[in-house]
């Protein structure tokens, strides 16, 4: 499932590459993909694109009179194609196609993405492409003035972003002693914070050195800021490494970089011992016995 750094990738880059340009085309090949209306997807035609961001696990296009929120789920990826030439993969199930702009990059454009050459030319028509194998993911259309809400995205379903600079140690403290329960449940639930989910969590708890089934409430003042430190390098350190290894194949997961998710059997990196993995309910937990306490 795309997560945080995966997330704050794709927005950096679709946000370098698209913003400041105007629809050109809409088209919904998976129909069940799209919640909202044709005359509704109809209306993007002509509208220009103002901003491309992260909240959660969402993604959020603004244009000049509507929005779009995509909650990618499972298998759902995002892909920036030079134009409509280039072949389309299978199971895209929504693509957007975009004119010409004035200029380069919008000025607020991520530092990194500064005169990377797969950001599209201002004469280029590019086109952002949905592809998912399961259409478990959904693009929901918000036109202006129509009371519609993507489910999971309200400010009563989800927390502050667990990479949020105004995520202070003082609130991570204030904001974990409403929530019980196992770390690793703590961790993905987005009311607590939000973008984290199953691989992650995974390695959040191995870099704090506590155990995914543990409870909250056995935490002691010191596991609490360790756990919010871990969070924050954990996060960090990993959208570092997705900046130089996924561009310009956005809709490649890269996770093979991870120190304990999905790499059951294996040596621990820290310790050497064999690193135990477990599945309930079809996700993956792994982590340490030997180190993780």
């Amino acid at each position: 499932m795309p997560e945080l750094p995966d997330l704050a990738i794709l927005a950096d880059a679709f946000h370098a590459g698209l913003t400041g340009r105007s629809v050109l085309a809409v088209d919904a090949p998976g129909p069940l993909t799209v919640r909202g209306t044709p005359q509704e997807m109809g209306a993007f035609v002509g509208q220009r694109l103002e901003r491309f961001h992260r909240r959660g696990k969402f993604l959020w296009l603004e244009f000049e009179r509507d929005r779009i929120a995509i909650n990618a789920m499972l298998t759902g990826r995002l892909q920036l194609a030079a134009g409509p030439k280039v072949a389309r993969p299978k199971k895209t199930m929504f693509v957007m196609q975009f004119g010409p702009r004035d200029g380069g990059a919008p000025a607020d454009a991520a530092a990194w993405t500064k005169d990377a050459p797969w950001v599209p030319g201002p004469d280029a028509t590019p086109e952002l492409r949905y592809r998912d194998v399961t259409q478990m993911g959904k693009i929901y259309l918000l036109p202006s003035g129509v009371d519609r809400q993507a489910p999971g995205s309200g400010p009563d379903e989800i927390g502050p972003d667990a990479d949020d600079p105004g995520l202070s140690a003082d609130e991570w403290r204030t904001r974990i002693r409403r929530h019980p329960g196992e770390l690793k449940n703590l961790l993905r639930n987005q009311e607590f914070v939000a973008g984290i989910g199953n691989a992650y969590s995974d390695e959040i708890l191995h870099a704090a050195r506590l155990q995914p089934f543990r409870k909250r409430g056995t935490l002691a003042p010191e596991e609490v800021d360790e756990l919010y430190a871990a969070t924050r390098a954990t996060l960090a350190n990993a959208v570092a490494v997705l900046r130089e290894r996924v561009p310009p194949t956005f809709e490649t997961e890269v996770r093979d970089f991870l120190e304990v998710h999905n790499r059951g059997g294996e040596p621990c990196r820290r310790c050497g011992h064999r690193i135990t993995q477990t599945e309930a309910g079809g996700f993956v937990t792994s982590y340490c016995r030997n180190c993780q306490r």
